[in-house]
């Protein structure tokens, strides 16, 4: 057992549900999907974000990205060889009634499945944390680990896929099987979401499936991702005479040390992506 970061508490590596790891939204008796099937059924009876996030982040249907984020925590990388690993899913992070949902690809393996919280522990977060800072969504303008303080306002994050995969490509089938945790989440905060960004081509073309699949209007064919494409979607008709307003989809490269290093995405081109998706709810 190791030291937690930030709260000096041990913890094995990985970490078993509702053992007092910061921001750990699992209890040591949450339901736990073992297959696609009870995945689907979990995600379906789901009632709230706090109980999606908590039966997501113990999900063990994928039998290959179980192994491979458990076999990460275990071995860790040597920069964090004192630290624990989280290993797990990393469930959806932020605002309950977000206007912004941004939709990124899968933690990444020492980063998110180190620290516990999505885009934290790396350059990525860095990356978009500073961007939501800026744009008036978040507190702080970094993320380096759960329980160091990071409030999100108006926005919420999620992954295509909960856990990190071997070589960041999850399988056909892993999207498959994750995706119903993405469209129970897309359900739960309709009623408040007014734009979407799809960080990656994975996260652009998982969205508009989960769309789809939840009987959204999306335009046929589907729009090309691309960096700045935009579009909008509407959400499936209530019956009441009262049409809620259409929902913007954004395109942005994906915050990859890949992306950011190179030049191929800069700060202002996030910054006008994100505002490219509505204003922040204190601007």
């Amino acid at each position: 057992m190791l030291p937690h970061p930030i709260t000096g508490a041990p913890f094995p590596s990985p970490v078993p549900p509702g053992t007092g790891w910061p921001e750990d939204p699992a209890r040591p008796r949450t339901s736990r999907a073992r297959d696609g099937e009870q995945v689907a059924a979990l995600a379906a009876s789901t009632r709230t974000l706090d109980q999606l996030d908590a039966r997501s982040s113990t999900c063990r249907a994928c039998p290959r990205l179980v192994d491979w984020r458990e076999q990460v925590a275990r071995t860790r990388r040597r920069a964090y060889a004192d630290q624990p690993y989280w290993g797990r899913p990393g469930p959806g992070l932020g605002d309950q009634h977000p206007r912004l949902l941004i939709v990124g690809l899968a933690p990444a393996a020492h980063g998110a499945n180190r620290t516990g919280r999505l885009f934290t522990g790396d350059r990525s977060g860095d990356w978009i944390v500073g961007a939501l800072y800026r744009a008036g969504y978040a507190n702080q303008p970094t993320s380096e680990h759960a329980g160091d303080g990071l409030e999100l306002s108006g926005a919420r994050i999620v992954a295509a896929v909960r856990c990190a995969p071997p070589d960041n490509a999850p399988t056909p089938a892993e999207r498959a099987t994750c995706a119903h945790w993405l469209r129970r989440e897309i359900e739960l905060v309709t009623p408040s979401v007014t734009g979407v960004l799809a960080l990656g081509q994975i996260a652009w073309t998982a969205t508009f499936a989960a769309l789809s699949a939840l009987g959204w209007q999306v335009p046929r064919p589907r729009p090309a991702f691309g960096h700045g494409a935009k579009t909008h979607v509407a959400p499936p008709a209530t019956g009441s005479p009262t049409t809620q307003p259409t929902v913007a989809v954004v395109g942005s490269y994906h915050v990859s040390q890949q992306n950011t290093f190179t030049g191929r995405l800069t700060e202002p081109m996030l910054d006008e992506a994100i505002a490219a998706c509505g204003p922040a709810p204190n601007r």
